[in-house]
């Protein structure tokens, strides 16, 4: 891989748009030679659970169920924040393809090597 690259997302179908836009541009870096992570906090953790992004879909893109799928399929990453996840009492065994519990740490380590950022 040619680099690193952080997408922070916070939100899920409490705004949809800036979830799916979050999926759009981690699957451009993965698919430009990076290594790609999104990192699921808040309200985002709820897109960590399958089926939970199954009807998401905004006009102009491809369904979020799908966007998270090919990122996990092309090698992306997803940590999803522990506190925020138990905070919301989900269920770790219903976690999508490419998610990682992880603590605030996993982050922190993922940029500190230098990892550009964007957050929604």
């Amino acid at each position: 891989m040619a680099g690193k690259f952080c997408v922070s997302l916070t939100h899920a179908k409490d705004n949809t748009d800036k979830a799916t836009v979050a999926f759009v541009v981690a699957n451009a870096a993965v698919g430009s030679d990076q290594e790609t992570m999104v990192f699921l906090s808040t309200e985002g953790v709820r897109l960590s659970q399958k089926g939970y992004a199954d009807d998401i879909h905004k006009e102009g893109f491809a369904p979020l169920r799908e966007l998270m799928e090919n990122f996990a399929k092309a090698g992306g990453k997803i940590f999803v924040c522990s506190p925020c996840f138990k905070k919301r009492g989900l269920n770790e065994n219903k976690l999508v393809a490419g998610g990682t519990i992880v603590g605030g740490a996993k982050l922190v380590e993922f940029l500190a090597s230098g990892s550009p950022s964007v957050s929604y």
